[in-house]
């Protein structure tokens, strides 16, 4: 009952599909759980709740990354995804903590923070299936060989490039900047390139929080 007004917000706010796909998550999770029961004799409190992360993380990545959820909480993160670009793990770690510490006052101090490590475990590796994986890199290149290195990114890295003006601020002299993003794995074939063409090139490489686009997006298309 309580998952109703969330799948009503998620039908609102992020659409019809993942409305469905949701009700289709709940439904696998919720018979996963009631027909499946696998014991692992696990005496460690905390390697059990690091595994327990690692599993339930996993599994909630992979239905996030298919356009769904399990209903709850992920409904809500997918929202404010959407909305303030807040990282799915981000959101379930407060909401889950929030959680915790009003329900506090019912466990020991010490389940407590066995749940606590469970919860950051279980967002890590949300984050990491649905955005790690996937991981885009900016890339900002002044060089004086500015025109063939822009070549050989598109030519040998198949990316696009953007060609900005700018200036030396000491110098005063014109100036072509290269702006590039390309997924993570191909970061050490552009930073060769870069090195072979030009050595003293100036490279900035940052991470990119997220990245819409057909071809170089990292982000589920909900």
């Amino acid at each position: 009952i309580l998952n109703v007004p969330l799948f009503a917000l998620g039908w609102m706010h992020v659409g019809r599909r993942f409305f469905l796909y949701s009700i289709a998550g709940m439904l696998i999770y919720s018979g996963a759980l009631a027909w499946i029961h696998i014991s692992v004799p696990i005496h460690d409190k905390i390697l059990s709740a690091i595994l327990a992360g690692i599993i339930m993380g996993t599994g909630s990545g992979i239905i996030l990354r298919s356009l769904g959820s399990a209903g709850g909480l992920d409904i809500l993160s997918v929202i404010l995804l959407k909305r303030f670009s807040i990282r799915l793990g981000t959101t379930m770690l407060a909401l889950n903590s929030l959680i915790l510490g009003a329900g506090a006052v019912l466990f020991s101090l010490e389940g407590a923070l066995y749940t606590l490590i469970y919860i950051y475990v279980n967002s890590y590796m949300v984050n990491l299936v649905v955005m790690g994986l996937s991981q885009r890199k900016a890339i900002l290149i002044i060089s004086s060989q500015w025109e063939k290195i822009a070549q050989e990114i598109m030519d040998k890295v198949h990316r696009g490039v953007t060609i900005i003006r700018g200036q030396g601020g000491y110098s005063g002299q014109e100036r072509r900047i290269i702006y590039t993003v390309t997924a993570l794995q191909e970061l050490p074939r552009v930073k060769l390139l870069i090195r072979d063409i030009d050595p003293d090139g100036f490279v900035v490489v940052s991470d990119t929080l997220e990245v819409m686009g057909t071809h170089i997006g990292n982000q589920p298309h909900w």
